[in-house]
């Protein structure tokens, strides 16, 4: 009798806590999630938000087997072939494959449940991505990456100052917060597989603007892309909701959520390299600058926040990495 061939295999994490091993055995290939920190986040949520992805036909991780007690669950594997790699090899494929992922996040978008079954049989309720959320995550420019390159006698003021930014544009959003988000919308977490796209990394979903996760697809930080190819994916999203959405209000807010979306990248990306030591992340930071330079420059909403920042961060600090 010939004995089952098994290896594990650690592969490339993210900016999370967790864990990731490549399980192969004679059965099939898995994805092993090891998380002992941020455990219920990590492993309950994650599986829980798959579980509604799945339901409403969308290509999430199904479920192999959870063991919580040791902190770790076994899901499905969905390869390697991120929307990311493909981009990168693609030349002339590069609009079909946006064109792709916003079909998908138009299907996300169409969820409206917010109840869902963890793996313990307990409800859990997708939480409300509210102004108290956007701004603790928008202040982390200033607590990280701020107190780190502006000098101390500037400080004090510069922080009233952010603040009173971050403020005016989370009140100057419009659409309501009424749809699925799943907050880390872009092209290393969409996954060609069997012809369709998947989506991972799904744990940190809320109810919220459905211009987030556009924003976040759109101004990735870490795929750079032209002028002209982020005009044409916005173009196409609003052509598939020309009859739900009003062009200047998805525009206002797609582009105030990318603004301070990228300044929450800066300053996360900050402590990862400070705390963390994953000095890796500092080198995506340039890119998030002229993801916010992009979009403050013609816009008069953005012109306290232009004189502010340009005041204090010069082009030679944007460009450190």
């Amino acid at each position: 009798m010939r004995s089952a061939k098994l290896t594990l295999k650690k592969i490339k994490g993210d900016a999370s806590f967790r864990s990731f091993y490549r399980k192969k055995d004679d059965k099939r290939n898995s994805i092993i999630v090891y998380a002992k920190k941020e455990k219920e986040k990590n492993l309950l949520v994650y599986d829980a938000i798959n579980s509604l992805l799945i339901k409403n036909n969308i290509l999430a991780p199904k479920l192999y087997k959870d063991n919580y007690k040791q902190s770790f669950i076994e899901i499905e594997d969905f390869g390697d072939s991120t929307v990311f790699k493909l981009l990168k090899k693609s030349r002339s494929n590069k609009i079909n494959l946006y064109k792709k992922s916003i079909d998908l996040l138009n299907e996300i978008q169409k969820i409206k449940q917010r109840k869902v079954k963890n793996f313990k049989g307990k409800n859990y309720k997708i939480p409300f991505y509210d102004s108290n959320k956007l701004f603790k995550e928008a202040r982390l420019f200033y607590d990280w990456y701020a107190k780190k390159c502006v000098s101390k006698k500037k400080l004090p003021n510069l922080n009233t100052e952010i603040y009173k930014q971050i403020k005016f544009l989370i009140s100057s959003l419009r659409l309501k917060n009424d749809t699925l988000v799943h907050r880390d919308y872009h092209v290393s977490n969409l996954i060609k597989y069997k012809n369709r796209l998947a989506t991972i990394d799904t744990q940190d979903a809320l109810i919220g603007n459905k211009a987030y996760d556009l924003a976040s697809l759109i101004d990735d930080v870490r795929f750079k892309s032209n002028k002209k190819l982020k005009d044409s994916i916005f173009s196409y999203y609003l052509k598939l909701n020309k009859n739900k959405i009003n062009q200047a209000t998805l525009l206002n807010d797609f582009e105030i959520l990318s603004v301070l979306r990228n300044m929450k990248i800066i300053g996360i990306f900050t402590r990862l390299a400070v705390r963390d030591k994953k000095v890796n992340y500092l080198k995506l930071i340039p890119y998030a600058w002229k993801l916010i330079e992009l979009r403050i420059k013609d816009n008069k909403i953005f012109n306290n926040l232009k004189i502010i920042l340009d005041l204090n961060f010069s082009k030679k600090i944007r460009n450190l990495k």
